[in-house]
């Protein structure tokens, strides 16, 4: 039997059966960040959005959304908030689920209610957008 490293910090049995770093998490840490980022500024921009249609009738909602870069902003906004959901929520099964069939049915059901929530929200602003 050979003698671990010094730098090598997995317990005897993970060494034995050659279990490490499966080298994905630094990606989908990156990928967490920058939606955060990217929410940042358009959480801003939607607050101030929704705050412009304080007292605003239906047309003129529609209108605002209707404007390209404000449909824009808000496709990027869904997008971008729909992942970073999906993201989030991956990272807390993996950590607190333990049963391993458990863990795959709400892996898929989390990304299908993400998907399906963006797609909504892509249809419903494309529908806005395209139809005002």
């Amino acid at each position: 039997m050979s003698v671990p490293a010094k730098d090598d910090l997995r317990n005897p049995l993970k060494r034995a059966r050659g279990l490490g770093s499966a080298k994905s998490g630094v990606g989908h840490f990156w990928w967490q960040r920058v939606t955060a980022v990217l929410l940042v500024p358009l959480v801003a921009w939607l607050l101030g959005l929704l705050l412009s249609f304080v007292g605003a009738d239906l047309a003129t909602v529609q209108a605002a959304i209707a404007r390209p870069w404000n449909a824009i902003a808000l496709a990027l906004f869904a997008i971008a908030l729909f992942w970073h959901a999906k993201l989030g929520i991956q990272v807390v099964i993996e950590d607190y689920v333990h049963a391993r069939g458990a863990e795959i049915a709400l892996q898929l059901l989390v990304t299908l209610a993400c998907a399906l929530g963006a797609l909504a929200s892509l249809y419903a602003i494309g529908r806005i957008a395209l139809l005002a």
